[in-house]
């Protein structure tokens, strides 16, 4: 179980309320509960949401470089030169799919992983998928 006050991405087990006027509530029920627990997946938190700001800000970094290029462009850089903006551009995308990927699977694919069942065949088929998208560029 990991701490609850821990800021790291990952699968934060801590325990959810769950009102005792439902019928079967109580540890070990509810949706998403693995024997009382409820992750930060069931709580609608995304595998990125402790990098969040970073994200944001690397983003805002390649929407820059982005602009960059269409300065280059109006301005009649040199061709070459342009492709070497692309280039870093494509790089820089190619770099946050694969953070984003990694938090993806410790976060999402790790929650399922703790359910078990169809779940987990679901997420990894879905990573997958993205994996074989990603590689296609």
């Amino acid at each position: 179980m990991t701490d609850p006050t821990d800021d790291s991405p990952g699968v934060s087990l801590t325990p959810g309320p769950v009102p005792a006027s439902e019928p079967g509530s109580g540890p070990g029920s509810g949706p998403g509960s693995v024997s009382g627990v409820v992750t930060d997946h069931d709580r609608g938190i995304h595998g990125y949401h402790h990098e969040k700001q970073e994200h944001l800000k690397r983003l805002r970094r390649i929407e820059g470089q982005i602009r960059g290029l269409q300065r280059m462009v109006d301005e009649d850089v040199y061709c070459i030169d342009i492709l070497t903006q692309v280039s870093a551009s494509t790089k820089a995308l190619q770099s946050f799919a694969l953070q984003l990927l990694e938090e993806h699977l410790r976060h999402c694919v790790a929650d399922a992983a703790l359910k078990g069942g169809d779940e987990i065949d679901a997420k990894v088929k879905e990573a997958t998928r993205a994996i074989a998208r990603m590689l296609r560029t």
